[in-house]
């Protein structure tokens, strides 16, 4: 089992391992664009990645773990070990007046929560608007083409580090690493 208090930086490219094996997430802002998936909202740097925090897919963990820094690794996960099987049980009909009365004119590919559940609209047709509740990564394996840049051991790091893992960035923020305790504060 890898080292709880492990901490890893890494650049990654994630495909569907369709026979497109379409990129749909990234760390690498060029790739993003040229998949015309970019988002301007988001921080192309490398991920920084704490071991048994459970966000990731356990082989993916495993072959992260595995990895030397520096060496670009290749995994494919197949969908059982990944966001598992498509559900067709998650694929319900709506009423279309149920999206109007929210003000939400509906197309096939918007994403909507209903009911608490995120889904996507599949289709809308006579009246009736259909939702698919799956996993946007369910029936799909997955590959992953990814490159750990570094082990993050310096304690300030880590603490820094997880403050991005958990909030998204560390600006703003400082710490002193003491002998059992880590003091943040704002900057």
């Amino acid at each position: 089992m890898a080292d709880a208090k492990k901490i890893v930086r890494l650049t990654y490219k994630a495909y569907l391992a369709d026979a497109d094996e379409r990129l749909y997430d990234t760390t690498d802002e060029e790739a993003a664009k040229e998949a015309g998936i970019y988002d301007e909202k988001m921080r192309y740097t490398p991920m920084a990645y704490l071991f048994g925090s459970k966000t990731l897919f356990p082989d993916l963990e495993a072959a992260i773990e595995s990895a030397e820094v520096g060496k670009e690794v290749t995994v494919t996960i197949p969908s059982e070990k990944a966001a598992g099987a498509r559900n067709p049980k998650l694929i319900e009909l709506y009423p279309i007046k149920e999206f109007y009365k929210q003000e939400i004119n509906p197309y096939p590919g918007l994403p909507v929560t209903l009911n608490n559940k995120r889904g996507v609209v599949m289709s809308v047709a006579a009246g009736r608007v259909k939702v698919d509740f799956n996993n946007q990564l369910a029936g799909h394996d997955l590959k992953y083409v990814f490159t750990v840049t570094e082990e993050i051991t310096d304690e300030s790091a880590k603490g820094l580090a997880v403050i991005e893992i958990a909030v998204g960035t560390s600006e703003g923020f400082s710490l002193v690493a003491e002998s059992d305790k880590v003091v943040v504060t704002e900057a």
